[in-house]
């Protein structure tokens, strides 16, 4: 299997060619919808779990050879885990929110900066979500160079993806390097490296902070969400998107959980 194509998401649908974009109209980031950071004092929360039905797929893991910087990279195949299920659990997927206009204001963080760490000729996150802005790509990996491309991707939930550059650039040197994650008609991001082709990743950027990644036990928790009526959606990069509403009460819970299966 060619890694590309799943990287793009092809599995969901054919991919519709780069040029394509010249004919879409322009979208801006004002009109993927504006956030308002309000003080939320009854807010509730969703939490769930987000599983795999069924057998999972022959190529949920792809083997790719090494063929260089094998002193830092490692030698031999690098496994690339594009299905990664453990005991029903569909890690590696993110659940959000969709169009929430104001709420909690977002959190800190965890590093001080959102980033990605090249270490070890992988993406450190694997899959994170940031806030759209700032952005620091890190090389942790002395005497290599490695090439971020990040590109939005554009119609992950109508199955035809169109790919978007946001940035693309050598990194021959270790340190960090500023950029930004500015999409403007989509929040689904992938990122790889051009100068190692098993070097893969994903990045949500959504308008608002009510996104998380799924934890190891694909369990999610979403809180201090102002009470109403939502849509919530679960993004997993092979099998795309599947949402569901849900009704928020002041200081209450709800139990949402999502299923994927292969090719559905």
């Amino acid at each position: 299997m060619n890694a590309s194509k799943i990287f793009t998401g092809l599995t969901l649908g054919a991919c519709v060619s780069i040029a394509m974009l010249s004919l879409a109209a322009p979208v801006d980031a004002a009109k993927r919808g504006k956030y308002k950071e309000t003080g939320v004092t009854d807010g509730g929360m969703v939490k769930g779990k987000v599983s795999f039905e069924g057998a999972v797929p022959a190529d949920a893991i792809e083997k790719i050879l090494i063929t260089k910087n094998t002193d830092v990279c490692g030698t031999g195949e690098r496994e690339i885990v594009w299905v990664d299920v453990k005991d029903g659990a569909l890690r590696g997927t993110f659940v959000f929110l969709d169009k929430i206009k104001k709420g909690k204001k977002w959190a800190k963080p965890q590093f001080g900066n959102y980033l990605v760490d090249q270490k070890g000729c992988r993406f450190r996150p694997w899959a994170q979500v940031v806030r759209p802005g700032p952005f620091i790509i890190r090389n942790s990996d002395a005497g290599v160079l490695h090439n971020i491309n990040a590109r939005e991707l554009i119609g992950v939930e109508k199955g035809r993806v169109v790919k978007k550059t946001l940035f693309n650039f050598g990194q021959p040197d270790p340190g960090d390097i500023s950029d930004k994650i500015k999409p403007r008609r989509s929040s689904y991001i992938g990122i790889n490296c051009e100068a190692h082709n098993f070097m893969f990743g994903y990045i949500l950027a959504p308008t608002h902070p009510y996104a998380v990644v799924v934890g190891d036990d694909g369990g999610f928790s979403i809180d201090n969400i102002p009470p109403g009526k939502y849509t919530l959606k679960a993004w997993h990069p092979r099998f795309g998107v599947k949402k569901t509403k849900i009704t928020v009460a002041a200081k209450g819970a709800v139990e949402s959980n999502f299923a994927f299966s292969d090719g559905k």
